[in-house]
């Protein structure tokens, strides 16, 4: 995994993009992520659609990096966090945090955790349920975009199409960012990308090596 960052000050605060799916909050030295999707694959293996195995041990992993190379104290998680009940996936998210029990992680519920949230309390997850506001922002799943506040958000997937040379293209995860809000890639791999237009947005476009803006 190679980590590549790229920094921006929003509402006066330091905020790092980086190419594994996260954001890092420099002054609340919290890791940012949303649509994790746990469960997700081992419930398309229960249902016989051929899943690898090691897809959420992969993002796990990489969690496990962010936290340690930023010296993190809280993960916010900005909805979808769940997919499915208990199944093989959720004892992995387990046994990551019983590997991590310091670490304060908040989940704002999105509409995948309406009916799966309370399967974190015994895991010391703090749970809301619409919004959570810890200035300046507001972070909640669904984009919102209201002129008053800025916020951070999910559930789109975001992607964006970059046209390369002899007319090929490659879509493209991305942050996507405007006066007001910032919508975060899904944390998961294994997700979809909506790619539609970024107008009144500026991308932030990354690969496995690389994070650039658009």
């Amino acid at each position: 995994m190679t980590l590549q960052t790229l920094e921006k000050t929003i509402q006066n605060q330091t905020l790092v993009f980086t190419n594994q799916r996260a954001l890092f909050w420099q002054e609340q030295k919290a890791v940012i992520i949303s649509d994790l999707h746990i469960g997700k694959t081992a419930y398309f293996r229960k249902n016989g659609i051929p899943i690898p195995a090691n897809i959420l041990e992969r993002d796990l992993e990489r969690l496990e990096v962010l936290v340690e190379n930023f010296n993190t104290e809280q993960l916010i998680i900005v909805g979808d966090f769940l997919h499915a009940g208990k199944n093989k996936d959720f004892e992995l998210f387990e046994e990551w945090r019983s590997k991590n029990p310091a670490l304060k992680i908040i989940l704002i519920k999105g509409n995948h955790d309406i009916h799966q949230a309370d399967l974190l309390k015994h895991l010391d997850i703090s749970i809301v349920e619409n919004s959570l506001l810890i200035e300046p922002f507001t972070f909640i799943h669904e984009p919102e975009d209201a002129e008053n506040k800025f916020s951070i958000s999910g559930h789109l997937h975001p992607g964006v199409t970059v046209k390369l040379e002899k007319r090929k293209s490659v879509r493209l995860p991305c942050f996507r960012v405007s006066n007001n809000q910032l919508i975060l890639p899904a944390f998961s791999e294994f997700t979809g990308l909506d790619t539609k237009s970024c107008e009144d947005f500026d991308c932030i476009a990354f690969t496995d090596n690389l994070i650039f803006e658009l």
